[in-house]
């Protein structure tokens, strides 16, 4: 009998941006060779802030039902009633989604719907088809829909919660990225069957770091040392204020200069608050650069020739781990750490033998760690994840690990 499992998600291409898209679209590339055909459900085009070309790979059936942003498309002069961003701007999606869904279950007869969340309408949408057919629902969560201040709005928050303890109390999984996440959940819901709690955390595409490998770009000679960070650098979660003043320190005492050091931000996002950040001290706009953002593969390419890259993660995340780690890692380049030591994204980079850390929060911390890293690069003794580790954490990998949640489920389900 063919195994089928209806997937509904947002972040999915042609949309770009976002490592939502990646761990989903990797789903869909691989579940097929083991066993399990996808279908995938998502937003039609127009409710994309920014689309690419590419589209997912031929033999998934993607079908996009109509949905609006809010925040975009229904707003006068910027604002817009609340009641059409609860629990997301993406609420309209619900309402030609679910139909859809119907359509789409009548016809694949699905053993399972899954959906992704930090898109809550998602999950929202795969609750009302469980709920209309009974058929089971997995609720991937790659980020907290409850964390500390998080929602800010009360509103969202309570809705938020509402949707989290349906996908505890109804759905057949819930699938956390990082162990974190896990064992909040586990708190929040003491009373809840832990067997349905699972961990399947992010990961890299190996194909894609292929591509990425093809086309190196010609060495630099007598190049200042370039220490990159790839990705969105929030204000909150990623603040690099302690990293600037322990910059601007080393700078001042000659430790660092134009001539012999680089710090590369690409794409964050944020680029005049970091400008903002990087006025106030004397010297700093000649050693950071703020770089526009590129292809995915060209910043694949970037992370595997740089000379180290850059993780920024802020104790409020102490149960996350950026996507983006998973990707320094593959790129076996030498990697500098700024987070806490007590999180998740520490304790891998424990697992991996990498010890290049400092907390993001203390200049004082940042300003030793970084000199001893730069040495370590120079002497070619910064430490790098073996390999066999690097390998369990590739996007096939994880697949085989949902592969073998919907077996063990499908199994249990099975009279």
């Amino acid at each position: 009998m063919v195994k089928r499992v209806l997937m509904i998600a947002y972040h999915y291409p042609p949309l770009r941006g976002g490592s939502g898209i990646h761990r989903t679209l990797s789903f869909t590339e691989y579940l097929p060779q083991l066993g399990w055909e996808p279908t995938v459900l998502s937003v039609s085009h127009n409710a994309y802030p920014d689309c690419g070309l590419a589209e997912a790979a031929p033999q998934v059936p993607v079908h996009r039902s109509f949905a609006l942003d809010a925040a975009r498309q229904l707003a006068i002069h910027g604002r817009y009633p609340a009641l059409l961003a609860q629990p997301d701007r993406w609420i309209s999606w619900w309402l030609s989604a679910v139909p859809a869904g119907l359509r789409l279950i009548r016809a694949h007869e699905p053993q399972f719907i899954w959906s992704s969340y930090p898109i809550a309408t998602a999950h929202l949408i795969a609750l009302t088809l469980h709920r209309l057919t009974g058929i089971p629902w997995i609720a991937d969560q790659r980020d907290p829909m409850i964390d500390t201040g998080y929602p800010p709005d009360p509103r969202r928050r309570r809705i938020h919660g509402w949707i989290e303890r349906q996908a505890v109390t109804r759905g057949a999984a819930i699938v956390c990225t990082t162990p974190g996440a896990v064992r909040d959940l586990n708190q929040r819901f003491p009373q809840a069957d832990t067997s349905r709690i699972a961990l399947i955390e992010n990961g890299y595409d190996e194909v894609s770091f292929i591509g990425a490998e093809i086309a190196p770009p010609a060495p630099r000679a007598d190049a200042p040392f370039r220490l990159l960070h790839s990705g969105v650098i929030y204000p909150s979660e990623r603040d690099p204020t302690a990293l600037f003043a322990a910059l601007a320190r080393l700078l001042a005492a000659g430790t660092i200069t134009p001539a012999n050091f680089r710090l590369v931000l690409r794409a964050t996002g944020h680029d005049q608050y970091l400008r903002n950040l990087i006025a106030r001290h004397q010297g700093l706009s000649h050693i950071i650069e703020l770089a526009p953002p590129l292809t995915y593969r060209e910043a694949l390419g970037e992370m595997l020739n740089a000379d180290g890259l850059l993780l920024l993660q802020a104790a409020n995340c102490n149960g996350q781990i950026p996507a983006k780690l998973y990707e320094y890692l593959r790129a076996r380049r030498p990697l500098l750490a700024l987070t806490h030591p007590d999180g998740d994204s520490a304790g891998l980079l424990r697992r991996a033998g990498i010890d290049t850390m400092a907390r993001l929060d203390s200049a004082d911390d940042i300003a030793g760690a970084l000199p001893h890293f730069l040495r370590l690069c120079r002497d070619q003794q910064a430490p790098i994840a073996p390999p066999a580790l690097i390998a369990r954490h590739s996007r096939a990998a994880r697949a085989r690990e949902l592969a073998a949640l919907l077996e063990r489920i499908h199994c249990k389900e099975q009279p």
